[in-house]
């Protein structure tokens, strides 16, 4: 039986520094964090009325839509590799969003072709660069993982523009539980998903208080995703009282997963948290029981591996997960959209349910941003 945490509820609440304005007969300026104004185009025959003064632009800059183009925006998402699972349903849903939510002023918006950020920062920082050439872009959705998003905020943010993620939880990327900023924020970024503070410490007190566990190990792979998440869940374990005996990780690309398994056996833990992507997630499912001491040892993993090519695995069952509360109810978008509507407009669309767990994030994340530029 696979297992999931329950997990603290979290609120996320942001402006965002977009807005648009305009109708189909009139020059339209896309500003950011300034209100905007429209000069009818003038009629035939008739006198001009004094051309209205242009406002100044936002904090972010402005960028100037005319008659006919679209407002572009752009999704940079792990679209292929290991981590496609995440990116692909990320990207999909901010089509669907963009469709739901019609044409602004006149204009009709496009993402532009989908850009992959490899989920890593080679690829953040490629897509990014491609992204920030182009001036008629306004704003951007993704990316998938932190680890891209570390490399590509820098750039989205020097350009001007606004970046939303619907699945960088990284603590790094926005701020502390008091409110100080991370050390990889940059302006105008912002992100549906949860700081990994709140899971970490979600973890924390199911093991502490609800398996009465006292003895943890956690597993990452360096990357700022499950390294910011290991380390969120160890601080808030020993907060708690119990000790982490052993804090470890093994490299992207490692397909034995025994020397480590090996070192932890070691310290003697009573459950592993080890909140880290596919394939290297799957070898330590696999290989976990044959090292000696830890046949019993319990498992915790988080919305890394809640994926379909992990829980196919024999070895998923009796493993705990952790991750966002998908429990949504009768909620509904601005756009009058249901889960229920989006998941079956979804499957209708590409055959398939989603595969990963942040596309009703990845849709609010682009109806915000649509949203902010039609106001």
């Amino acid at each position: 039986m696979r297992k999931r945490l329950p997990f603290l509820g979290v609120v996320v609440a942001f402006a965002l520094l977009a807005a648009a304005c305009g109708g189909g007969t009139g020059g339209t300026t896309t500003t950011a964090g300034e209100q905007t104004t429209t000069t009818k185009a003038q009629e035939p025959g008739t006198t001009a009325p004094p051309a209205e003064e242009k406002p100044e632009p936002g904090p972010l800059g402005a960028v100037e839509v005319a008659p006919g183009e679209d407002i572009q925006i752009r999704s940079l998402e792990a679209i292929s590799g290991d981590v496609a699972f995440l990116g692909i349903p990320n990207d999909r849903a901010t089509e669907i969003a963009i469709e739901d939510f019609g044409p602004i002023a006149g204009h009709a918006v496009t993402r532009g072709t989908p850009l992959d950020d490899l989920c890593s920062a080679e690829g953040g920082q490629a897509g990014a660069q491609q992204i920030v050439s182009d001036a008629s872009v306004v704003g951007v959705i993704g990316t998938s993982c932190s680890g891209a998003a570390v490399a590509a905020a820098p750039l989205i943010s020097e350009a001007g523009m606004v970046m939303i993620s619907p699945s960088n939880t990284s603590p790094a990327l926005t701020s502390d539980l008091k409110g100080n900023p991370g050390t990889d924020w940059h302006e105008g970024y912002y992100r549906t998903a949860h700081n990994d503070l709140f899971q970490g410490k979600a973890v924390a007190l199911f093991v502490y208080e609800e398996l009465g566990l006292k003895k943890a190990a956690a597993i990452h792979d360096g990357d700022p995703y499950t390294n910011g998440l290991a380390t969120a869940f160890k601080d808030a374990f020993e907060e708690l009282g119990g000790e982490v005996v052993a804090f470890t990780a093994v490299n992207k690309g490692d397909t034995d997963m025994v020397p480590v398994l090996t070192e932890v056996a070691a310290a003697g833990p009573e459950v592993i948290f080890f909140p880290i992507f596919m394939p290297e997630g799957g070898f330590i499912a696999q290989q976990v029981r044959g090292v000696s001491g830890l046949e019993e040892v319990t498992l915790i993993a988080a919305d890394g591996l809640l994926a379909d090519n992990f829980m196919e695995l024999p070895e998923s069952e009796g493993v705990y997960f952790s991750g966002p509360d998908l429990r949504f109810g009768d909620n509904k978008s601005a756009t009058g959209v249901s889960a229920d509507d989006f998941l079956a407009k979804y499957e209708e669309k590409y055959g398939e349910q989603p595969t990963a767990a942040f596309w009703a994030h990845s849709y609010d994340a682009t109806v915000l941003l649509l949203t902010a530029i039609q106001d």
